[in-house]
Order: C-alpha cells, then structure tokens, then sequence
C-alpha cells in the first residue's frame, strides 16, 4: 500500500512539474541599463514628448497631413490587418482547451421490389448524432500554445504602433523636406539674378572699353553654373512631394503643399528620463520583448511534447423508424516511442530560437539608448552649427554689398565680386540645410523617445523579460 501511494505520489509530481510553465529567460544584465543618459539636453525643457508633438512645430500644414496620414497610410492599413490575423491566430490557439463537439443529420428511405405488392416494402430512416472530443492539457502543450499566440497577438499591435511613430515621423522629414528644397531653390534663383546683375555691369564696362572681355566670359560662365543648379533641386522637390503623398496613401499627381519655407518652424526642447523607463516608451522594445515571450511559450510546448497526450471522445445517436438509440465514450493515450529524434530536434529548434530572439531584445534595448544619445546629441551639435553658420550669412551679405557696390565704381575686380557673392550663396544654402537638418534631428529625437508611446498596463501581463534580477 505505501509503495502504490509512493508511486502516485510521484505520478503526481512529474504532472505538476511537466504542466507548470517556466519562467521567461532573463534578458538584461546587471549593468545593462545606464543610470542616466550622457548626451547634453535641455535641462529646462519637458521630459518625453507627447503624442501629438507634431501640434508643437509651428507648421500649421504639418497637422492635418499627420491625420491623413493616421488615416490612410498603406503601411499602417497593413500593420492592422496583420494584428487582425494574429488575433485570428490566437482564437485558433484557444479553441483547443475547449472540446470540440459535432452534430450530424442523416436521412434515408430504404426499399425492396416484392412481386406481386404494390410498392414494394419501403421505409424511412432519421438519425441524429453527436460526436464530442476532447485533448485533456495535463502537460499545458495547449496553454503553451494558447500563450504563444497571445504574446504574438502584442506584438503585432506593438509593431504597428512601432509603424505608426515611423510614418509620422517620416511625414514631418518629408515635409521638411519639400519646404528646404523649395527655399533652396528660390536663393538660388535669387543668387541667379545677383549674379545677371554683374553680368549686365561687367558688359557695360566691356562695352565702354574699361574692362576686357575676359571678365565678362567668366561673368558669363557663373550666371550658366548658377542656372544649372536649379534643376536639380527642383526635381529633388517633386520627389521630395511625391514621397509625402505616398505616406499619406494618395496617388503623387496633383498633391501639394503651399508652405515654401522653413521659416518659423521650430521644434521643441526635449529631454529623456531615465534610461530605464526608456524600456516601456519604445514600441519596438516592446515587440522585441513580447516576441521573446511568445518563444518561450513555444519552448514550453516543445517541452510538453515529450509527454503522452489524452484524448477523451463520446458520441451518442438516436434513429427512427426503426427506432434506437447507441452511444459510446472512450479514451486514447499516445505516446511516442520512436521517432528518430524528432522532438527532440523541435526541442533544440525553439531554444536556439528563443536564444536568437533574447540576442534581438538586448540589440533593440541597446540600439534605443544609441538613438536617443545621438539624437540629443545631433540637436546640440546642429543648433550651434546654425548659430556659426547664421554669422556667417550675415557678414557675407554684408561682404557681397560692399564689393559689388565698389566693382560698380571701378574700385575692385570682378573676382573679388564672384568670390563674396558665392560666399553667400554658400552659406545661405548651407544654413537652410542646417535648418532642416535640425529639425529633422528634433524629430528623430521624439522618435527615439517613443514619440509620446508609452506600455498599456495590464495586471494580467506575463512578467518582463528586462527587469527581473539574475
């Protein structure tokens, strides 16, 4: 008798331990996560941005374009459908804990010829039946399963959240975009028309014998350079245009924007909190982690595979005319005995998956500290370059009206002129680039602080891959 109750006692150990899940693995170290973040940043400005940061810039058309965006965006209308199928997949998944029950209709009409009896002997036959099933979980290979599928179904919501702060970042680039490109063109024209303003001076002096024709071939061949640059900004704009329409779902032909300059537009300050908190702010985080989880949910079920499955089924059915009722119940155990190794096998698969996708998780967590410290840094670096650069413009405008002003009166030569006048052009294009490149690095700096994204909380969540110690 105690060696039969030792003997269930272990039969029911080996259930409990064969059935229970394991815990996730553990992907960060001690030391993984920095303390604070390094980078300079505004120490007046607010802690992570909001979700709609895009209201802040100072660009009125830049608002309705994100909505249109949020709206019609090809890439997120896949990202939904996507979560629609892994939601699919995780009512498939749940469907096995529950047993499955079949109904079946039959209707026959029998006869026999006897010669002599009009009609021949026929009869009827109605039946009814029911078929039920049912794969007892004792080892949780159909929980594993179930809870794969739930993790997967996060992270394809966490991944169009991910595409969703790409697309509304990459309207506000593209329109930045179209704007510098559209000022860029108009100094160059401007410059075109400084530079024909030498040109008519230079053939002037030609023509009064004071200057040779020499000066007025290289006048000449400026205002031809000048020109030539043009085209190529302007087709760079329609692209630049085109691009913003595709974000916002439209065929490119007759899209615009009426906006022509970055002047006044500006983004602002921002600062990160604490790396740590970084970790829930990142969609991409997110669906690294709960990507990581579903896996460890499928090594869970590999591991459950090794254990015999039971199934239960009955069935039960009535027929008429003649009248009678069967009905049956019965169990099955199956249990591999061999199979050349190939649970085994699916075993060594989903942990050297498991192992692929905890390497993914650290490289996504590393990679977001990397985005958000060269972003703070690109907006520091950028806004004293616009400073310099700024100066710079203002004293070679100052240069170009001095010698342009003295070559009229004869008082310098022509290079002189030529070289102030592409000093400003230089920098005046150079500082719209600056400009724009600022920006951009605003928004990149929004984006690699999640754009305003934050987990939903849910009591109910599997633990975090992050944050529990070794």
């Amino acid at each position: 008798m105690k060696r039969l109750l030792r003997s269930t006692s272990v039969i029911a150990l080996t259930l409990a331990v064969a059935g229970c899940t394991t815990p996730p693995p553990v992907a960060l170290k001690p030391g993984d996560v920095p303390p604070a973040f390094t980078a300079p940043a505004a120490k007046d400005a607010a802690v992570w941005p909001v979700s709609d940061w895009w209201n802040g810039l100072n660009a009125p058309e830049l608002p309705p374009l994100e909505t249109a965006a949020k709206e019609q965006n090809l890439d997120l209308i896949a990202a939904a459908a996507r979560v629609l199928q892994a939601q699919a997949q995780t009512g498939i998944a749940g469907s096995a804990l529950f047993p499955s029950i079949n109904a079946t209709g039959t209707a026959q009409r029998n006869g026999t010829n006897v010669k002599g009896v009009p009609g021949g002997n026929t009869h009827n036959t109605f039946g009814v039946s029911a078929q039920a099933s049912y794969e007892v979980d004792l080892w949780g290979l159909n929980q594993d399963a179930f809870r794969a599928a739930q993790q997967s179904e996060l992270a394809a919501r966490y991944a169009q959240q991910t595409v969703a702060l790409t697309i509304s970042a990459d309207v506000a680039n593209t329109y930045f975009d179209v704007l510098a490109l559209r000022q860029r063109v108009t100094i160059a024209k401007q410059n075109i028309e400084a530079a024909r303003r030498i040109l008519t001076i230079t053939e002037a002096k030609v023509t009064n014998g004071v200057t040779s024709n020499l000066e007025l071939a290289q006048q000449r061949a400026q205002v031809a350079a000048e020109e030539a640059a043009v085209p190529p900004l302007e087709e760079q704009e329609r692209e630049a245009r085109y691009a913003l329409a595709i974000l916002l779902g439209r065929a490119p032909e007759g899209f615009d924007v009426t906006a022509t300059k970055l002047d006044g537009i500006a983004a602002p300050a921002v600062q990160p909190g604490i790396p740590s908190s970084l970790l829930e702010r990142r969609p991409d985080i997110a669906q690294a982690e709960a990507q990581l989880l579903a896996q460890h949910a499928n090594v869970d079920a590999a591991r459950a595979a090794f254990f015999p499955q039971i199934n239960l089924s009955g069935s039960v059915g009535a027929f008429f005319n003649p009248t009678s009722m069967v009905w049956s119940i019965g169990a099955q155990l199956l249990q591999a005995v061999f199979d050349a190794g190939k649970l085994s096998a699916e075993s060594d698969l989903q942990k050297a998956r498991q192992t692929e996708l905890l390497a993914d998780y650290r490289k996504a967590v590393f990679s977001a500290f990397s985005d958000v410290e060269s972003a703070m840094g690109q907006v520091t670096s950028l806004a004293e370059q616009e400073r310099l650069v700024n100066e710079q413009e203002t004293n070679a405008a100052e240069a170009y009206r001095i010698a342009e002003l003295q070559y009229r009166e004869g008082v310098t030569d022509l290079l002189n002129v030529l070289q102030t006048q592409q000093t400003l052009f230089s920098a005046q294009d150079q500082l719209v680039q600056i400009r724009l490149a600022r920006l951009q690095a605003g928004v990149g700096l929004y984006r690699a602080l999640g754009g305003g994204w934050t987990v939903t909380t849910d009591p109910n969540a599997p633990p975090s891959v992050g944050f529990r110690p070794l």
